[in-house]
């Protein structure tokens, strides 16, 4: 029984164009999250006053512009520069992990989680009251739930992502997924599986 190929047993063109993909799909969730975060903070902070609401949905969405000294859903405010140092962290971690990616899920995942890393990151760098302590922008209010931002929402959104394809058994790496789906592979590529017979005849 033979080993399915990993991404390092490809001849280096197909290499290069895999991992061509898997960067595109990398960076351009990490750009459209951080981008449209980017986008709409701009927007609030140039229509609307510290404080305001606009109603959106009846009692179900508005806009709300706050600032935000603290994490996600105004969580630790007084903790601004320790956070600062977090998102720098995550955001140095998901850059130099990277190249281990060999799935695309895995990669529109940790795209997501960068994208709105730095998207909150980037307010508490240049926001004030000063360089790294800076609060982040908020403007999105769902009934009597917490304030928050698109950054958040892609953090959470990737973050999801990442349990699901955890539970699913689907590889950071690439390759077969764990369990059934492996052994599938394993069984059609040593001759016992359903594929079998037709390559044997």
């Amino acid at each position: 029984m033979t080993e399915s190929p990993s991404a390092s047993a490809l001849p280096q063109p197909a290499k290069k164009h895999a991992r061509g993909v898997l960067l595109s799909w990398f960076i351009g969730f990490a750009l459209l999250a951080y981008a449209l975060d980017q986008l709409v903070k701009l927007w609030v902070t140039s229509n609307m006053v510290l404080g305001q609401s606009i109603e959106v949905i009846p009692s179900v969405l508005r806009w709300y512009y706050i600032t935000n000294s603290g994490a996600a859903f105004s969580i630790g405010e007084n903790f601004t520069w320790v956070f600062s140092l977090i998102s720098t962290a995550v955001a140095v971690a998901i850059i130099t992990q990277f190249r281990k990616i060999g799935s695309a899920w895995w990669a529109v995942a940790v795209g997501m989680v960068l994208g709105g890393a730095l998207g909150n990151l980037t307010d508490r760098l240049f926001r004030p009251p000063s360089f790294g302590i800076g609060h982040v922008v908020d403007y999105i209010s769902i009934g009597n739930f917490a304030i928050f931002n698109l950054a958040d929402c892609a953090v959470v959104g990737g973050v999801i992502l990442i349990c699901i394809l955890t539970l699913l058994g689907v590889p950071f790496r690439g390759g077969p997924r764990h369990g059934a789906a492996a052994a599938d592979s394993a069984a059609a590529e040593s001759g016992t599986g359903p594929g079998a017979a037709g390559g044997n005849g």
